[in-house]
């Protein structure tokens, strides 16, 4: 199992946390590397990370949600990203989307926008379309999140590998430790959790690159 990533990247996150949890073998392949990034858009052209590959099945999976499951399907472990039961099921993909779609993309966009190059115009009304955003989904996400231990209820799934990154990110531009004290709890929790520990340790050395490092 071959992964093309960033250590950065939030959807590599999402799919690191997947793999650590299952204990799965993998070579990551940082896209840094010119051969490396060569190699990827090879195997996936339309250039977006991360990808996997699987040698012993002759497969390349791309977009991250579909990574995980692809992992909970494929790779024998503990890690289970898709409950069996088709209700909970459901909860678990919805809060994915809530989490990709309403605290992802509008972080991404915030970020993308503080690091434009020198001369090209910012965006002052999509940026705060983008934090309008952020607040109506931590409203949202804090009421359905309350009284849960893990993103989508008791066990730890493909929701909480959406919600990690995306909460983590999200908290250095639009903090959501101060006035949403169930995601804050749930923050903490997730932080302490081995398989994003160790993702937020390996992220250590590319860091300062976030321009949100430093608030």
């Amino acid at each position: 199992m071959i992964l093309y990533y960033h250590p950065l990247s939030s959807y590599c996150w999402k799919v690191l946390i997947a793999l650590y949890e299952n204990g799965t073998p993998f070579e990551p392949r940082m896209l840094d590397d010119p051969a490396v990034a060569e190699a990827w858009l090879t195997l996936w052209p339309i250039g977006r990370f991360p990808v996997l590959r699987d040698e012993a099945r002759g497969v390349t999976v791309a977009e991250a949600s579909i990574i995980v499951e692809y992992v909970g399907q494929h790779c024998p472990g503990p890690f289970r990203p898709i409950p069996q039961d088709a209700e909970a099921a459901l909860e678990v993909r919805l809060m994915d989307r809530l989490f990709d779609n309403y605290v992802m993309t509008p972080m991404q966009a915030l970020v993308g926008d503080r690091i434009r190059p020198e001369g090209v115009a910012r965006d002052p009304h999509g940026m705060d379309q983008a934090r309008a955003t952020l607040g109506k989904a931590y409203a949202l996400l804090e009421a359905r999140m309350a009284g849960r231990r893990w993103a989508a209820g008791d066990d730890f799934t493909l929701a909480d590998c959406a919600a990690a990154p995306s909460l983590f990110y999200a908290d250095r531009i639009v903090p959501v430790r101060s006035g949403f004290p169930a995601l804050a709890a749930y923050l903490e929790r997730v932080e302490a959790r081995e398989s994003f520990a160790r993702v937020l340790q390996e992220k250590e050395p590319w860091w300062p690159m976030f321009p949100y490092a430093n608030g």
